[in-house]
């Protein structure tokens, strides 16, 4: 096995604010990307995992930081990748961010009335996409790419846009795989174009299969 590396992985879902007592978010249970946090720790390499908001324990081995909104994830992880202290030699970016905010949250509870409830959005930053920009980030870049259609389209391109190494493609759409599932569906999706689809298994096999792929295209940069 290649010597130890610095994994950065995201992991779970955001919270966008509405007002005290509703937000925007996703279904997202952040089981995916602790699998891969907790299969890199096992392998022997250090992990920092960014965490929205789940109710999942701390990975053995793995340093945690915890998140609630698009807003903070991102600042969190620009500010690792970013650090020359604690080099980020692989990036994981599991994370379901949430693409829109509210423009104004409420600080009072919204109250029910007989008309309709109007919200204005906003775009939030885009973490994976800045990280190659913004970040300067020159290390293994994996991105996940949930869909529901054209799956394999929508991955490859995302790929491409996002500057990434490795793009995991799954279908969120199919029963009992995906979002808050213990079972995932995918296909690891290569910058070169090659495409190596997995069965069906368990989130931990997944990630040894994510985390193998990772620290393979590192020492192939090495």
């Amino acid at each position: 096995m290649e010597s130890s590396l610095h994994f950065l992985i995201t992991a779970g879902p955001t919270r966008e604010a509405i007002d005290p007592v509703r937000f925007i978010s996703n279904r997202s249970s952040g089981k995916m990307g602790f699998a891969i946090a907790r299969a890199a720790a096992a392998a022997g390499h250090r992990v920092t995992l960014i965490a929205g908001p789940v109710a999942l324990p701390t990975p053995t081995g793995v340093t945690r930081h915890d998140v609630v909104t698009a807003a903070e994830m991102f600042q969190a992880v620009i500010s690792l990748i970013t650090d020359p202290a604690a080099p980020v030699d692989v990036a994981i970016m599991t994370a379901a961010v949430a693409d829109y905010r509210p423009v104004q949250a409420s600080i009072q509870k919204i109250k029910k009335t007989e008309g309709q409830c109007q919200l204005t959005l906003e775009r939030t930053r885009d973490i994976l996409g800045s990280l190659r920009t913004e970040g300067s980030y020159r290390g293994v870049l994996v991105g996940f790419a949930a869909e529901t259609e054209n799956v394999l389209t929508h991955a490859v391109d995302k790929l491409h846009r996002k500057g990434c190494d490795l793009m995991v493609a799954n279908d969120v759409s199919q029963p009992g795989s995906g979002f808050d599932a213990e079972d995932n569906e995918v296909t690891l999706i290569f910058a070169d174009g090659t495409m190596r689809p997995r069965p069906r298994l368990a989130k931990a096999a997944i990630a040894d299969d994510v985390v193998q792929a990772a620290v393979a295209l590192h020492a192939a940069r090495s």
